[in-house]
């Protein structure tokens, strides 16, 4: 058991004891809290954005005890982990002072060593109750619960990874168990071992959070994934997620109340939350030092021109995972035209530098790597116009529901019909101007991530493969390419994609 009393936490944080010096009465009057739990999630860039965000917006600061959680992604996908595979992340948390780190679908990005090498680089604890070796076996420095003494109380804590990361990320023969069975396991352990309060620490979707909280398994559930500034307490479960890139930290101040002894003991405990805008936060010098040394680096070769934009291009989530969208088009047709190939499909979710560039910007190697930060290498199949129409139906299996899976395609249309059912809601596509042949055969330009069954396009895998998961040459790079050629870029949306 570790009892914890101080720890550094993101400057956003100030002592309850302070806050209720200077709060209003309302504010002043709430129950002294035991412990606090700090959050943050999904972070993966160093620098702020307009003064929110990033690694270097932390100060010390001293309160009640605190538990600091970190629920996971941050060694990728970002424009630095495309040249160290994330060993600058592990730098910086190195000193925030993080009691409880859970593992991402990202942090696989580059494969199982990389993970056990970053893994065994930290400073703080890994926890990841459903993550085991090929021998069933748990990782070195990795645990699956902890109780914690807090403010005089046990707070047991359990951590789990993402179920569905063989899907889309790269961690090899690692073996991903149930969330729920994990949780369900590792909840009784704490129990019979005293804890007062069980708090999960978790990288899972909406779904799964959801049905978390229904389970009652656990009192307080600290989330990641969704990238939502997310606050939920029904009266007996607390849910809370904390946005994006550190934008905003989620505190919650706990106040504990006990009767009785022995056996007739009850505990029962009291939520306060606090959303920290990061934007008021000194950043701390020494982590701050550290982001400009690694910009200083990355400036040398990514602060090149590349091409001028005639028109604006939108990155955003929101957009290019939901529909068509400009700077879509233009990297599918540029792994169309660096392959060769008749068609070309991507997912959205490679698309991820999430901003906007308006008409004449210049774009720099350092766009088009912020946009494609993964590594994927371009690849080239031969399948049937079937095969084409199947790949497109698992592209539109969560829409209208924003998605990584979402269709990016060029050489093509084809139109939808997202009130029909998962798998039956693509209506047309056509090939200069004719229907797709079911039966014919289509030269199809990808991604490697997305040619071995990534985001569930096994239908890019049942033909003929033409450059192959290590033939191909790295997507951004040929992208670069293509913009370098066209020197002026004037994509737009074309209608290549009309969803009904």
């Amino acid at each position: 058991m570790t009892k914890l009393t101080r720890r550094n936490a993101l400057g956003v944080i100030a002592a309850p004891a302070a806050l209720a010096a200077t709060a209003p009465a309302a504010i002043a009057q709430q129950p002294a809290p035991a412990f606090t739990l700090l959050l943050v999630n999904d972070i993966y860039k160093m620098s702020d954005d307009k003064g929110r965000g990033g690694f270097a917006r932390a100060e010390r600061a001293k309160g009640v005890p605190l538990l600091f959680c970190h629920a996971g992604d941050c060694y990728s996908p970002s424009l630095m982990s495309g040249f160290d595979q994330g060993a600058h992340i592990v730098a910086m948390q190195n000193k925030m002072g993080l009691d409880v780190f859970v593992p991402g679908n990202h942090e696989f990005d580059f494969g199982k060593e990389n993970y056990l090498k970053l893994t065994g680089a930290q400073t703080y604890p890994t926890f990841a109750a459903n993550l085991r070796d090929a021998a069933g076996q748990p990782l070195p420095g990795h645990k699956d619960s902890q109780i914690f003494e807090l403010g005089g109380f046990k707070v047991g804590v359990i951590g789990t990874t993402f179920d569905p990361t063989p899907q889309v990320s790269s961690p090899g023969d690692l073996k991903f168990s149930s969330t729920m069975e994990a949780l369900r396991r590792e909840a009784r352990a704490l129990k019979s071992q005293g804890a007062d309060v069980l708090v999960a620490v978790v990288h899972a979707d909406r779904a799964m959070d959801n049905e978390i909280v229904r389970s009652r398994v656990v009192d307080i559930l600290l989330t990641g994934h969704d990238h939502d500034l997310a606050i939920a307490y029904d009266g007996k479960v607390v849910m809370v997620e904390s946005n994006e890139e550190g934008n905003y930290v989620t505190a919650i101040d706990i106040a504990v109340s006990v009767r009785g002894e022995g056996a007739a003991r009850q505990v029962s405990w009291t939520p306060t939350f606090r959303v920290n805008d990061s934007r008021s936060a000194t950043p701390d010098p020494e982590v701050a030092a550290l982001v400009k040394g690694y910009e200083s680096e990355l400036s040398k070769e990514l602060d090149i021109d590349v091409a001028v934009l005639a028109a604006p291009l939108d990155s955003r989530t929101g957009v290019i995972r939901t529909q068509e969208a400009a700077i879509g088009n233009l990297i599918a047709d540029a792994i169309r035209a660096a392959t060769g190939a008749k068609l070309a499909i991507t997912n959205a979710g490679g698309i991820r530098a999430n901003k906007q560039y308006p008409a004449g910007h210049r774009l720099t190697r350092r766009d088009v790597l912020s946009e494609l930060p993964f590594g994927n290498a371009t690849v080239m199949v031969e399948i049937t116009g079937k095969d084409v129409k199947d790949a497109l139906e698992n592209g539109l299996r969560d829409a209208p529901q924003g998605s990584g899976r979402f269709p990016v395609i060029s050489g093509f249309k084809f139109e939808a019909d997202l009130k029909q059912p998962q798998g039956s809601r693509v209506l047309s596509i056509t090939v200069d101007g004719q229907p797709i042949d079911p039966a014919g055969r289509y030269s199809v330009a990808s991604n490697n991530f997305l040619l071995a069954g990534g985001d569930g396009y096994t239908a890019l895998g049942r033909g003929k493969t033409l450059i192959g998961l290590t033939d191909g040459k790295l997507m951004a790079n040929e992208v670069m390419v293509y913009l370098r050629k066209l020197g002026t870029v004037d994509a737009k949306v074309e209608g290549r994609i009309v969803l009904k």
